[in-house]
């Protein structure tokens, strides 16, 4: 069966993700594939923050700062399930930075941030009066603190396509493109799933969205040899069980003038991170090597009381970020994108090349302003102040709890607050008609009920145990290993039994 759309979106992550919800948004046909899982690869692996950078202003990007800073803000408003404020202390060491550096560094991250915001402004702190202090080596006496946000990526990500879909794109997951040229004018593609099946696609515009991959589709598939370098990095976090018992994170500056965060996560953890380490190619293996977890662990005993060795990781995870290849040390290359427009094909398309999590909208809709102009449609951009992503219309989460402990008085407070940050409103979707814990079906341990595997299968496109309990969630930390494999076989079952697959990932075949 041929699909005709106005726009075919190649690659999931949160750039493509968020291309083809401003794409059908504006009221193009959008069909969005990916390859592997939505959020699969880069843009899981995050240290989940929206944030301007504040780093990037020692490399003098202030345009990119100020752009991430007031992206911050519509993602806090966007998102309000998925994302919150968070506040970072940033222990001083008068050899790494003077005073009146980080004063002066503070107040432009301020400034640099849209007048009208909701989070707070950067302070001094007494590290051995602040709650912050406690943690840290008795020698650190002074400290600043400045406020950010936090975001579930994978999540984001999966929102994006989920709004997407429903305002009537296509979305095919565990799909590749495996081929794409034009034919009077229009692109046509073959889509090919994990089962071989496969489908064909006209579009009137392709968006090469593939990260890590962008080089290589451009080469592979659509036969272009001359493209703009992608330098490949590898950025690996460390999980270790909790280290400060307070919802204030840090930032810790590092001997080689990189920074390395400490972040409370999932209640029980802490998370740490990032390193950068330059990649061969997209393919290689990416996990994280002793090296990267020896450099986190010191970074964490330069500062903390408790001391950690590797043996005490609990978890890790690693990313490709894709970057512009300017040359230099890893950690100096610019985090800013670059789209670049070809129509010598005939037919118009869109290469997306770098960018970070959090100004991914704003990039999407660059990108769509430059689609909707090459066709010749002159559709107004929506996103900055359009609705909400899905299960994100409320305005007080405490009110909304309380409604909910009056609707489902059998539901535990902290099962309710989880599925506040992970579903917003959508968790009536999820609960259904059940009238007691009874009606979620079989617990499979720390409070994950098979109605939720349910709702992640039918509607956010989950096909795996890794999709469920290390992207949608992070349920996997909570989960002893045959837990996990209880997991792995309740969804092959549903799939031996044919029970229902997301609507929009459903091909139809002849």
């Amino acid at each position: 069966m041929t699909h005709d759309v106005d726009l075919l979106v190649v690659g999931g992550g949160v750039n493509g993700a968020g291309i083809a919800r401003d794409a059908v948004g504006r009221g193009l046909s959008v069909m969005l594939c990916e390859k592997d899982d939505l959020a699969a690869h880069t843009s899981s692996c995050s240290t989940k923050l929206i944030h301007g950078g504040l780093r990037y202003l020692e490399q003098y990007e202030f345009s990119l700062v100020a752009k991430a800073l007031a992206e911050r803000e519509v993602i806090l408003r966007l998102a309000p399930h998925i994302s919150w404020p968070m506040q970072f202390v940033l222990p001083h060491e008068s050899h790494l930075r003077p005073v009146w550096m980080i004063r002066l560094g503070l107040l432009l991250y301020d400034k640099l941030g849209p007048s009208h915001r909701v989070l707070t402004d950067s302070h001094a702190v007494d590290l051995q009066q602040h709650v912050s202090g406690r943690a840290l080596r008795p020698d650190f006496h002074q400290g600043f603190v400045y406020a950010d946000g936090w975001v579930q990526d994978a999540r984001l990500v999966v929102l994006n396509a989920m709004d997407a879909g429903l305002r009537g794109a296509c979305i095919r997951v565990g799909s590749r493109c495996t081929h794409a040229q034009v034919v009077d004018g229009i692109w046509n593609a073959r889509l090919e799933d994990a089962q071989g099946h496969e489908e064909e696609v006209r579009a009137r515009c392709l968006v090469n969205a593939c990260g890590p991959w962008a080089g290589s589709f451009m080469g592979n598939v659509l036969g272009r040899r001359n493209h703009p370098g992608l330098r490949l990095v590898k950025g690996s976090h460390i999980v270790l069980p909790r280290l400060f018992d307070h919802d204030y994170a840090y930032l810790f500056q590092q001997p080689d003038r990189r920074i390395v965060f400490a972040i409370p996560y999932e209640g029980q953890f802490t998370l740490v991170g990032t390193t950068d380490v330059d990649m061969d190619g997209p393919d290689a293996v990416v996990q994280v090597d002793d090296e990267e977890t020896q450099y986190l662990c010191d970074a964490v005993n330069r500062y903390f009381r408790h001391r950690v060795s590797a043996s005490d990781v609990v978890w890790s995870y690693s990313g490709v970020r894709p970057l512009l290849d300017e040359g230099g040390a890893a950690r100096k290359v610019s985090r800013d994108y670059r789209l670049m427009l070809d129509r010598e094909s005939g037919a118009p398309v869109l290469h997306v090349f770098g960018g970070k999590i959090t100004t991914y909208r704003r990039l999407s809709e660059e990108a769509v302003d430059q689609i909707t102009e090459a066709l010749g449609l002159p559709l107004e951009p929506w996103t900055a102040h359009g609705e909400p992503l899905p299960g994100g219309d409320f305005a007080d989460a405490e009110r909304l709890l309380l409604s909910w402990s009056q609707r489902w008085p059998w539901l535990p407070p902290a099962l309710a607050h989880r599925w506040l940050r992970h579903y917003g409103t959508r968790t009536d979707i999820l609960i259904g008609e059940a009238a007691s814990m009874d009606d979620l079906g079989q617990n499979f341990g720390a409070d994950l009920y098979a109605a939720e595997i349910d709702y992640l299968r039918q509607h956010e496109w989950a096909r795996s145990a890794e999709d469920i309990l290390w992207r949608r969630s992070k349920i996997g930390l909570h989960l002893e290993a045959r837990q996990r494999l209880d997991v792995k076989a309740y969804l092959e079952d549903c799939l031996k039994h044919g029970k229902q697959e997301p609507a929009g990932n459903r091909v139809d075949r002849a």
